[in-house]
């Protein structure tokens, strides 16, 4: 028999702070920039200004997006590689597992397309606001022409203040920290981008795991427990499979992320993986079961976020 160890759960709050305070500040910036245009005197001349400026920072933000993409996903890797041999007690500490730690084919295939689908998503943002800012400033550039026109007279007294404003608010909104995904749903910019990382390098570090895990013939693994309030709670500390092989009572790591009761967006539970459920101490085992009989009736469900008290 041996006891199973609970180890502490990853941490990305930093890095994930870094790369969202990084497009807080550049959406500022241009912001900034837009907020300092002269509307009475605005032209095809000035808009062009206006938007290499914007540009400028824009093109910086998607350099710092890559450098940060190819250094934090690999990192998340290693630590979920160094999760397993912790787990399975081939190493002593997460120093020491950090150094024997090695990306097997496997994971670099993982990391590779990790590093290639964030960064998608991350520059999907800047493109988004590119092409808003874009359109924008051309459509400024032809309302103050218009409002100019209008009057019969080219100077600054021929825009009135109603149209500034509407111009003004035209040029903001186009930068207005938010965007909308693909499902319609509207989103700060730099909650989106919190998102996407926070789940990015949680889903790397989780499949890592489990890809060093399958490649030592490691089956199963546990789910890590700490509190959770949402529908986690039903699946933490239970057992699961790692793959289709094995003990067909225990649900795969697949099939519960499936669920969408686990392994949603932000979500922060790790597994650690163990070569034989049996092996675990009469305590840890009698609780593993228990989760299970929970995990399977909300699984039973078939909802996001099922209430068992209910049943």
């Amino acid at each position: 028999m041996c006891d199973f160890r609970e180890l502490p759960k990853p941490s990305y709050d930093y890095d994930v702070n870094e790369i969202t305070e990084a497009y807080k500040k550049a959406l500022d910036d241009v912001q900034s920039e837009l907020q300092r245009v002269d509307l009475p005197d605005f032209s095809r001349s000035n808009a062009q200004a206006v938007y290499a400026q914007i540009t400028v920072i824009l093109t910086n933000l998607a350099k710092k997006t890559k450098e940060w993409v190819a250094r934090v996903i690999p990192k998340a890797a290693y630590d979920g590689i160094a999760r397993t041999l912790l787990a399975l007690g081939l190493a002593s500490n997460r120093k020491q597992a950090l150094k024997k730690a090695k990306l097997n084919p496997i994971n670099q295939h993982a990391v590779a397309a990790a590093i290639a689908d964030t960064q998608t998503d991350l520059l999907a943002v800047t493109d988004n606001v590119t092409k808003r800012v874009r359109a924008a400033v051309r459509k400024a550039v032809a309302e103050t022409m218009r409002s100019q026109m209008a009057t019969g007279v080219n100077g600054r007294r021929t825009i009135t203040a109603d149209v500034l404003k509407r111009i003004r608010k035209t040029l903001g909104d186009s930068a207005d920290n938010a965007i909308i995904d693909a499902a319609g749903r509207k989103w700060k910019i730099e909650h989106y981008v919190d998102v996407v990382a926070q789940t990015k390098l949680m889903d790397v570090h989780n499949e890592a795991t489990i890809n060093e895990a399958l490649s030592r013939e490691v089956l199963y693994a546990v789910i890590s427990s700490h509190g959770a309030t949402d529908a986690c709670r039903y699946h933490e500390g239970r057992i699961i499979r790692l793959t289709d092989a094995g003990d067909t009572k225990y649900p795969t790591y697949d099939a519960l992320r499936a669920s969408r009761q686990i392994w949603h967006p932000k979500c922060k539970h790790t597994i650690s993986p163990i070569r034989v459920p049996e092996n675990l101490s009469e305590k840890r085992r009698t609780l593993a079961e228990s989760q299970g009989e929970l995990s399977d009736r909300a699984l039973a469900t078939g909802k996001r976020n099922p209430d068992l008290s209910e049943r």
